[in-house]
């Protein structure tokens, strides 16, 4: 697949979109930007909601495809989970449908499979195949987007990458960050192998950059062509100083979530 001109950001002020605003450009793409909010410094971003269903035909509207990132990313009540995250990636991929789009990015998480017992040393790491077993309200809507990527895509030939984020920031801040760090670095390269790689269907991959302490299995994600450059492991030794291992037995020692599948923190944060 050649390099799509136009891509639709949506979620564009948020954490990982203020990160992708920077490094997607330099790929060749051209961001048309999209968020709740109004996103610092692009006065021509389109400022709608998700249940804004023209708003959003129209955003969608002569792009080549679309990076969905935007929606609710902590847990909150069903409710808000249910309006942001579920009905309004209902509503991009209507709008993908109803305008052509043959690409979506879908940002999913590491949170569908946060139940998950995360693997021993020796064990083998987790394939992206593994049952979903979500750990939040925000973790079953990303169960759903996968699970809505597949359908649009059987039904109506819209390919998908569904992207299992772990953790996106300049560097990790906890010890379970480590094993799920996707640098921001490695994550423009990673959405770059999912909007260009050819007949992906609806493929899943996860999200993390080549971690020394990785759970996952990248497998699915390099068969892309994404080649990840960082290792969280030169922020290993200062983590564990600061903060200890997590204590054997605890949520962040047993599961994939950590303490997301116990006290997972609320939005907005």
């Amino acid at each position: 697949m050649s390099v799509p001109r136009t891509v639709l950001l949506t979620g564009a002020a948020g954490g990982v979109g203020t990160l992708m605003r920077e490094l997607l450009p330099p790929y060749g793409y051209e961001l048309r930007l999209l968020d709740v909010a109004p996103v610092p410094g692009e006065p021509d971003a389109i400022v709608a909601d998700l249940a804004d269903r023209a708003a959003l035909r129209e955003a969608v509207r002569g792009v080549d495809a679309i990076v969905h990132l935007a929606g609710i990313s902590l847990e909150a009540d069903f409710d808000r989970i249910m309006a942001a995250n579920i009905a309004g990636t209902h509503h991009l991929y209507e709008a993908a449908r109803e305008e052509g789009v043959g690409r979506v990015v879908f940002a999913s998480s590491n949170h569908a499979v946060g139940f998950t017992r995360r693997p021993r040393e020796g064990e083998p790491l987790v394939p992206v195949g593994t049952p979903h077993r979500p750990d939040t309200f925000y973790g079953l809507s990303k169960c759903f987007g996968e699970d809505l990527a597949q359908l649009y895509w059987d039904l109506h030939g819209v390919e998908t990458v569904s992207v299992r984020i772990g953790s996106c920031f300049p560097e990790p801040t906890s010890v379970r960050m480590l094993s799920m760090w996707l640098s921001p670095a490695d994550c423009a390269r990673l959405l770059h192998a999912a909007l260009t790689a050819p007949d992906v269907a609806h493929t899943v991959v996860y999200g993390s950059s080549a971690n020394t302490r990785s759970w996952w299995d990248l497998a699915s994600a390099r068969a892309l062509g994404f080649e990840p450059r960082d290792d969280s492991e030169a922020y290993a030794e200062k983590l564990v100083a600061d903060k200890g291992l997590p204590p054997e037995g605890s949520a962040d020692d047993l599961y994939l979530g950590g303490h997301f599948t116990v006290d997972p923190p609320r939005w907005p944060h």
